[in-house]
């Protein structure tokens, strides 16, 4: 176990990341495992703790107290992947940085492999790569029993569409195990997103094209110890990242999140709308009425979860901010008739009409969504 005789300090040569939230029992066991295959090789490990209340960053810290080789940043009052290991990364003075994810399903000994081949043998004629990515899907790689068949299909399916649309040549763009150059990181770090999950996938396709990459392959384990943090709502994380790289990161993916759950929004009101008439007989006013609130309620839960899940709300904070939600959509109807009666006109042709209508729904959902983030998912 590290500690028993802390090694001589020397300037790594690889920072290992290890982005945490609650795994207090999982870190010990990695750091160990590190420490027995990067054996000969001067190196760190970055652990990166968005404030688990496990209590993983006094694991942290214990561990970082026996061995210098350990550093530790706890972040609060942020939260998400990306944005940890970017924070990580940039916190490393090493060339060569690799992200894993400590609950142990990722392969340690993967690392000297990937670490030699980014190193090359220093001639012209083999530089080493820029990015080595632990793929599970060739030859020799495999999924194992680490993912559910259903995450395991949704996983394929992101694979084929990052391909498709942002033209991401691997064959494991989902992966979260990876080493990189870190004068790539920083040539890179401002064109990357802190929100969401995919933080491969986000370098990768802000690279167009101009890092040299290799798959290696790795087999996904099992996890030993607490429960993964990803639902099946990330899908939507994953769609807006899309959605943000094909418009040249000129929205932002919280944006676009927001207004893809405000999209969702209109099929649930229309659906509680058609049945409160229907089964219940209601008349149309009441009924739409109450589909607002349905739509709203479900847009605040969904956006809760997803969009500003750095910072969510629970218990009481939750139910002020589902109220100050609906105070901030009330404001967003009223933002959204003002402009479109601004625009429109009495004797109009449908396509200024349309213009009108559309003009008021981008006002009234840029309101909504600059007003509830400052209001309701204001920063702590």
């Amino acid at each position: 176990m590290p500690g028993a005789a802390a090694p001589a300090v020397r300037a790594p040569r690889l920072s290992v990341v290890l982005p945490t939230f609650n795994e207090r029992d999982n870190l010990p066991v990695l750091i160990e495992r590190l420490d027995a295959t990067l054996a000969g090789i001067a190196w760190e490990a970055i652990v990166v703790d968005d404030n688990s209340p496990d209590g993983t960053t006094e694991v942290a810290r214990r561990l970082a107290n026996s061995d210098p080789r350990i550093r530790v940043i706890r972040r609060v009052g942020r939260r998400g992947l990306s944005g940890a290991c970017i924070e990580g990364m940039l916190a490393s003075s090493a060339d060569f940085v690799a992200v894993m994810d400590a609950d142990l399903q990722h392969d340690e000994t993967l690392l000297p492999k990937m670490l030699a081949r980014l190193a090359g043998d220093g001639t012209a004629g083999n530089p080493g790569a820029d990015l080595a990515v632990a793929s599970r899907h060739v030859e020799g790689g495999a999924v194992g029993d680490g993912l559910s068949a259903v995450r395991a299909s949704g996983s394929g399916l992101a694979n084929r569409l990052a391909r498709i649309f942002l033209h991401v040549d691997l064959s494991d763009p989902m992966s979260g195990f990876f080493m990189i150059r870190r004068a790539e990181v920083e040539r890179l770090a401002p064109q990357l997103s802190s929100q969401g999950f995919k933080i491969l996938l986000d370098i990768v396709a802000s690279a167009k094209g101009s890092l040299r990459i290799v798959e290696l392959p790795f087999v996904f384990r099992e996890r030993l110890h607490g429960q993964s943090k990803l639902d099946t709502l990330v899908a939507l994380d994953f769609l807006g990242l899309i959605l943000s790289k094909l418009v040249g990161d000129l929205v932002s993916v919280r944006f676009l999140m927001f207004m893809m759950v405000g999209a969702s929004g209109v099929v649930v009101h229309m659906v509680a709308l058609f049945s409160l008439i229907e089964g219940f007989a209601m008349n149309f006013q009441v009924a739409q009425t109450a589909a607002t609130f349905v739509a709203m309620t479900t847009n605040f839960y969904l956006n809760n979860r997803l969009t500003y899940r750095d910072r969510r709300l629970h218990g009481w904070a939750a139910l002020r901010g589902l109220f100050t939600f609906y105070v901030v959509c009330g404001f967003g109807v009223i933002a959204n008739v003002g402009v479109a009666s601004l625009i429109y006109q009495e004797d109009a042709g449908r396509i200024l009409i349309g213009v009108a209508g559309a003009a008021g729904a981008v006002m009234g959902a840029v309101w909504n969504y600059a007003a509830s983030s400052v209001l309701t998912w204001r920063k702590a």
